[in-house]
């Protein structure tokens, strides 16, 4: 809501200063977003006469000018480079200092081609006025010389925008934000009652009303004999001040009701409305050309106004062009209406019309002013274009319901927690508009029609604080107890902050994409049952929730690749939804690498790069797990995956069966295929709920680390076991022959082929023994190499290679 200082005061007689202004609105809720002080930026320019303009000496286009400043000095000499810089010239001069909002710079003293300059002959543009830079300003020859630009030309009014709240329908409308300041005490408000018009002749127009869910009420008036032209100087610019242009008088003042009085109106040629009005949903397959020039294809949830013609104007939101006043109007309706909020706010929606009347309708409006709002119009109307008005057809409600709350007086001290004695509380909500009955405990409060958003007592404790000051409302801290506090960040928060702090130092960057899929993407990927399907999807490719994170991150590397980076590293963390309960809701972490994109960060390079392969995909993944807090003394890598990832190049990462964590590998050619990407393309998705939490660490200090003075024993085994044998259950197998003396275990070689059976493969380990209390002879060496032996041979049938 955009408004000017003078405008304000039209409603509020206030001497406060700007500042004060500003401050008070953003304090009692109406927050102030922009101010902007035309006349403290424009405060140094003034208004000065050019005495000589000669021929720079050593510039063609620019001349060197002496500028008289109207304060009673010497000429000021200026070099000025505009083509209409002549002797006799009267414009606006800024001296040295002074800062040009259209060129972002500070003035200085400058040398301009050998020549000094001590100050700026300024153009409109220089000043942000308009955009007209082709010259310097012209101005009358008898404007005062040395007086304020800004104040000359009536330029300096300052201009107010509040971002309001949605349940503040009474301040889209200066009228209401006067009221509320007039109630924080920064002047008198300005409240006279529209005075009634009366009718000539009755309306030989009549409205019809089929569904007064969608209109609750309507009022109507003919206007006969107008003139219609250009609006008066003082409208036109309360308009130009706020971003509107000027139309013509009709428009002008329907466009002034809406933002001065938050009362939307419409305005028919009556000469191109032929019969009777009705308001009613539009049938299927209507159009409309409305007065933006666009065509609107309407069904039967929009509410119109019609006549025998068809369509006129969307109702609340936008007039039709047909039924439109221009120049040669002499006969109007002018219309006020009470709308169904829901219906506006969705009509607007689907025909995607954001105008003034629509923004305020959506929110509600005053529904006593209906009338009075129309009796205002019509005397502009007459007093603008002239005109014969007839009487007023009103059919359905012309008032609002009435509203009575009962209000214990304590209930500021309990819900606040500050004192307000009853007159103070009375004053503020009379200003308000709220009458209020009694002298307690309780008394009762009458709401006033254009305050929708008050029902109950917090309602009424919320006026009362908020024009007395949330600043008084004093500072209480909460009783902590004598438990711990609690953390405030959840297990799951805190996994997913340093999951993407783990993948992004692995060089990956992050990526959001839709939770919506297609129902073969989502079928592919192991979702797509019914249940997920969505009732209403923005897209028919995006029919169905997401069970995994992987067909958004393809199609956001392939969308990369297509348009010139196919190496790319994605990774995102977000949901999945693997069934409709809460349960099935889960948050994954995933990722993606294509074609260059290795870990190894070697790239396009002369030498060859490293194309991506699912070992990455694990280091990822691994990378993130141990971020996340899983053990990884734990985690158990098993070959293969689910159907999307290749069968033989991926890999399952489990806390054994029952708990698998998540996925690795490279994407299937199929999955590829079908989700029309290219290769080669490695991923990897972890289910972050499966991590187990961590165990509770003991309170007492952890003993210091002890290094063994004594030298390490390496050996080497080789075991020919089953093809079916993992690698893993031969380490676990091993470390279990002695658990404190073995410290660590790598598996370095397997071989299949010659000389070795079609179903057997030959598995080597090194394994590290750390003595702590003395050197080990060759007799507990051997001791402990065959405990290794035996169990290999016991866990796994496999026999020590010779």
């Amino acid at each position: 809501m955009k408004f000017t200082l003078s405008w304000l005061k039209e409603h509020l007689d206030t001497d406060e200063p700007l500042d004060k202004i500003a401050d008070k609105l953003t304090m009692i809720g109406l927050e102030v977003e922009h101010l902007d002080d035309k006349a403290k930026q424009l405060a140094p320019f003034t208004i000065a006469k050019v005495i000589s303009a000669e021929q720079h000496p050593n510039a063609d286009r620019l001349r060197v000018c002496m500028v008289d400043t109207g304060d009673g000095g010497a000429p000021v000499q200026v070099v000025c480079g505009a083509p209409n810089a002549r002797a006799g010239l009267v414009s606006v001069f800024s001296p040295p200092g002074t800062y040009i909002p259209g060129k972002d710079i500070t003035l200085g003293v400058g040398t301009i081609r050998g020549v000094e300059s001590r100050g700026m002959l300024c153009s409109a543009a220089e000043l942000q006025i308009s955009d007209d830079h082709d010259g310097i300003m012209e101005l009358p020859a008898d404007a005062p010389l040395g007086a304020p630009y800004a104040a000359w030309a009536g330029v300096g009014d300052p201009i107010i925008e509040i971002n309001l709240t949605p349940n503040r329908q009474d301040c889209t409308g200066v009228h209401g934000i006067a009221r509320d300041l007039s109630a924080a005490d920064m002047g008198k408000f300005k409240d006279p009652a529209p005075k009634p018009v009366k009718g000539e002749f009755p309306s030989p127009v009549k409205v019809t009303i089929e569904d007064p869910a969608l209109c609750p009420g309507f009022a109507l008036r003919l206007v006969r004999g107008v003139k219609n032209g250009p609006s008066p100087e003082w409208l036109q610019k309360r308009l130009t001040s706020i971003g509107l242009r000027p139309i013509n008088a009709l428009v002008d003042i329907t466009n002034f009701m809406t933002f001065d009085r938050a009362r939307p109106l419409h305005v028919f040629d009556a000469a191109k409305v032929k019969g009777n009005l009705t308001v009613r949903r539009a049938k299927e397959g209507e159009t409309l050309l409305a007065l933006d020039g666009k065509t609107y294809s309407l069904d039967e949830t929009i509410c119109v106004i019609a006549d025998d013609h068809g369509v006129e104007s969307l109702a609340g939101i936008m007039g039709g062009e047909a039924s439109g006043c221009d120049e040669n109007t002499t006969d109007v309706l002018i219309e006020s209406a009470l709308w169904n909020e829901i219906n506006i706010a969705q009509t607007g929606r689907k025909l995607g019309i954001n105008s003034d009347a629509r923004y305020r309708f959506e929110r509600g409006v005053d529904p006593s002013f209906m009338v009075p709002g129309l009796e205002m119009a019509t005397r502009l109307v007459m007093d603008l274009c002239g005109g014969t008005p007839s009487e007023i057809v009103v059919e359905g409600k012309s008032h609002g319901d009435d509203r009575i709350i009962d209000f214990p007086l304590d209930e500021v001290k309990r819900l606040a927690g500050i004192e307000v004695p009853l007159t103070e509380m009375r004053r503020i909500l009379t200003h308000l508009g709220f009458m209020v009955a009694g002298n307690g405990p309780v008394v009762k409060i009458a709401v006033p029609s254009w305050r929708s958003d008050v029902h109950g007592k917090a309602d009424i404790v919320e006026e009362i604080v908020r024009i007395v000051g949330v600043d008084r409302v004093p500072l209480t801290p909460f009783e902590r107890g004598d438990a711990p506090r609690k953390p405030v960040l959840t297990q799951i928060q805190l996994r997913t902050r340093r999951a993407k702090r783990a993948l992004a130092a692995r060089g990956m960057t992050e990526a959001v994409t839709w939770s919506f899929v297609s129902k073969p993407q989502a079928e592919l990927f192991g979702g797509g049952q019914p249940e997920l399907t969505l009732a209403n999807p923005i897209a028919s490719d995006l029919s169905d929730m997401r069970p995994s994170l992987m067909p958004g991150l393809i199609a956001a590397a392939q969308a990369n690749a297509d348009r010139g980076y196919p190496d790319v590293a994605l990774f995102e963390v977000g949901q999945v939804f693997k069934g409709d309960a809460p349960e099935d809701q889960l948050v994954a972490a995933s990722g993606v690498r294509r074609a260059l994109a290795s870990s190894k960060g070697t790239g396009r390079h002369w030498s060859g790069g490293a194309a991506v392969d699912a070992f990455d995909a694990k280091a990822d993944a691994m990378a993130l797990l141990a971020a996340a807090g899983a053990p990884a003394q734990a985690l158990q890598v098993v070959p293969g995956g689910p159907s999307w990832l290749h069968p033989g190049r991926s890999g399952t990462i489990q806390i054994g069966p029952q708990n698998v964590l998540g996925y690795f590998g490279e994407l299937h050619p199929r999955a590829l295929e079908a989700l029309k990407a290219e290769g080669p393309l490695v991923g990897f998705e972890v289910i972050l709920e499966r991590i187990p939490d961590a165990k509770a660490k003991p309170t007492r200090a952890r003993p210091p680390l002890e290094l063994s003075p004594f030298q390490p024993v390496s050996r080497d085994f080789a075991f020919i076991v089953s093809r079916d044998v993992r690698a893993g259950d031969i380490l676990r197998a091993a470390q279990s022959a002695d658990r404190k003396l073995i410290t660590a275990l790598s598996v370095f070689d397997v071989y299949e082929g010659k000389g070795i059976d079609d179903d057997k493969k030959s598995v080597a380990i090194a394994v590290t023994l750390q003595p702590r209390d003395k050197t080990l002879t060759d007799q507990e060496i051997d001791a402990v190499a065959a405990k290794i032996i035996a169990e290999v041979t016991k866990r796994t049938g496999g026999t020590l290679r010779g």
